[in-house]
């Protein structure tokens, strides 16, 4: 007995000094097979795992690769940031049309909203004002807008191509196209859930005011009202206005006019940052006074990159107008989606969501950056590691200390610089 204890004891040590030995083998290679997988990125897919056989829409897989074959990097699920114009109902009047982006379009968009609008030389969009702030920008042709501030005071002018103007709440305002070939122009609504449905109209007050009250209201007969519109006319045709100087004239009568610009001469100014990759221009209300909805336009050259960045203070509404790219949105748990954007989509990206947009065309890709604020506001990824600890950085991203130098001191804005 007493040799089959000692055999039993000495196998017993034997068996738990290998599986240690095992435990501690499977441990160093566990280890080395996670920084593997860790340094080796996402499992790449067969073409025949991602063939679609089935029916399909070839014309919008063209125009969305990222979605019909999404990156490596993509994961979970991410709510789509993205509605082209060419989807929204297009509201078609003599005069003119117009269509619109809202939050029941594109879901994620309740901050901000977008109408793009033409209008032909003499096309007027009447008379009106909104519950919501209105930015607008040119993107085409010549036209002339009109106001009054709150002490009665007129503003008319023109404006043409890349010039905004800007609108409070409540500030009644026309616009008018211009001679040879009216305009088209973007309007940004600070209410995602905006509509141009909604707005309140010159003629449509006037056709549901009772006739006698209008009449006293004008001390004027109610006869001489007889041929008042029974109904909003929102976009109509009209002949084009007086010389620009007449109708400042006018308008001004004994108040004078107005001491605030509500307009905004983009290109008179040099742009906040340019390099051989693009240029970026920013106007808040540190340039334009009256604002109180902040704006970047972007131009991307060909493989330009908006670096990767996120906004701290506010949603932001994009609008592309040339050019074609991408954009990969990086969530909380993981999760990211890339989609492509075509001129005429809009996007969108909750406050503070890291962002990138690229150009994957051959030419400039132009776009704008809207937001809720009258500050514009963001913070760059190479601005935070370049000011952060390198050791702390180096612990993180594995990088070596030459590699953490060589990155931007300063954000770029816009990569390569």
């Amino acid at each position: 007995m007493g040799d089959e204890t000692a055999k039993d004891a000495l196998t017993r040590r034997g068996f738990l000094g290998v599986s240690s030995a095992t435990l501690a083998a499977a441990s160093v290679l566990g280890a080395e097979k996670l920084a593997a997988q860790e340094t080796a990125g996402p499992k790449t897919i067969s073409d025949k795992s991602r063939s679609d056989p089935g029916p399909t829409n070839s014309v919008l897989d063209a125009q969305n690769p990222s979605a019909n074959h999404p990156l490596p990097t993509d994961a979970g699920g991410v709510q789509t940031f993205k509605y082209p114009f060419s989807f929204a109902h297009k509201r078609l009047q003599e005069g003119g049309w117009s269509r619109e982006v809202t939050q029941r379009e594109l879901a994620v968009s309740k901050s901000l909203a977008g109408v793009d609008m033409r209008l032909t030389a003499g096309g007027v969009r009447e008379l009106h004002w909104h519950t919501a702030s209105e930015w607008a920008i040119m993107l085409y042709g010549d036209a002339r807008i009109t106001c009054i501030d709150l002490q009665g005071k007129s503003f008319v002018t023109d404006v043409t191509k890349d010039e905004l103007w800007f609108f409070p709440p409540g500030i009644p305002h026309s616009i008018q196209g211009l001679g040879p070939d009216g305009c088209e122009f973007l309007l940004v609504f600070d209410d995602g859930n905006f509509s141009e449905y909604e707005t309140v109209l010159l003629t449509d007050w006037m056709a549901h005011t009772p006739p006698d009250v209008v009449a006293k209201n004008f001390g004027v007969s109610q006869s001489a009202l007889a041929n008042f519109p029974k109904k909003e006319y929102f976009i109509f045709q009209a002949d084009l206005p007086a010389s620009l100087e007449e109708d400042k004239r006018v308008a001004a009568g004994t108040l004078g006019m107005s001491p605030i610009d509500f307009a905004f001469r983009t290109m008179k100014y040099p742009a906040t940052m340019s390099n051989k990759s693009g240029e970026v221009r920013i106007i808040d209300s540190k340039s334009f006074p009256v604002t109180t909805t902040s704006a970047a336009m972007v131009t991307l050259k060909p493989g330009g990159l908006r670096e990767l960045h996120w906004h701290p203070n506010a949603d932001e509404w994009q609008f592309f107008y040339a050019g074609q790219g991408r954009m990969t949105v990086f969530t909380t748990g993981g999760r990211a989606r890339t989609q492509d954007f075509q001129s005429g989509d809009v996007g969108y990206i909750q406050k503070t969501l890291p962002h990138y947009i690229e150009n994957t065309g051959t030419t400039d890709l132009k776009f704008l950056e809207m937001f809720k604020s009258p500050i514009y506001e963001d913070l760059a990824l190479s601005e935070w590691l370049a000011h952060t600890p390198p050791e702390l950085v180096m612990a993180h991203l594995h990088l070596d200390k030459a590699t953490l130098d060589a990155l931007p001191r300063n954000k770029p804005l816009i990569m390569p610089d």
